[in-house]
């Protein structure tokens, strides 16, 4: 008669949890939602460069249909162009740059004016209010 368990111990020890970090993880917390009010980071001088090759390269081509190929040809025309080409785009892109930055600085303070305080707007009129009724 054949064995039939002689290698059940080592078949044992590879589905214990312990070995295989099986629910060993602690669990994730969930990321903060994003401020829908926060501004968008400025396109960079290359993504400012697509935004014009893709209407040129709809009018030349009507047909095509696949992204990729407009992407392809976008990033071969880039690497090609010379840095007196790819000035203009750079000059946009910093200007985008700057306004962003501007924007961004008035929203964190506009984020720090009014999140000085872990107290609500109502309970601190609700201490304005009991330091009247002292008086």
């Amino acid at each position: 008669m054949p064995k039939a368990r002689t290698n059940v111990k080592a078949a044992d020890n590879r589905l214990s949890r312990k070995d295989s970090g099986i629910g060993t993880k602690k669990a994730k917390k969930k990321a903060a939602p994003k401020d829908p009010n926060k501004p968008k980071r400025p396109p960079s001088a290359f993504f400012v460069f697509m935004s014009d090759f893709r209407e040129e390269y709809k009018k030349e081509n009507p047909n095509n249909k696949s992204v990729a190929l407009v992407g392809k040809a976008g990033g071969a025309k880039w690497k090609s162009m010379s840095d007196a080409e790819k000035a203009p785009y750079q000059a946009k892109a910093e200007k985008n740059k700057l306004a962003y930055d501007e924007d961004i600085r008035a929203y964190n303070k506009g984020l720090n004016e009014g999140g000085d305080s872990d107290k609500s707007k109502s309970e601190v009129n609700d201490d304005d209010d009991d330091e009247e009724e002292d008086e």
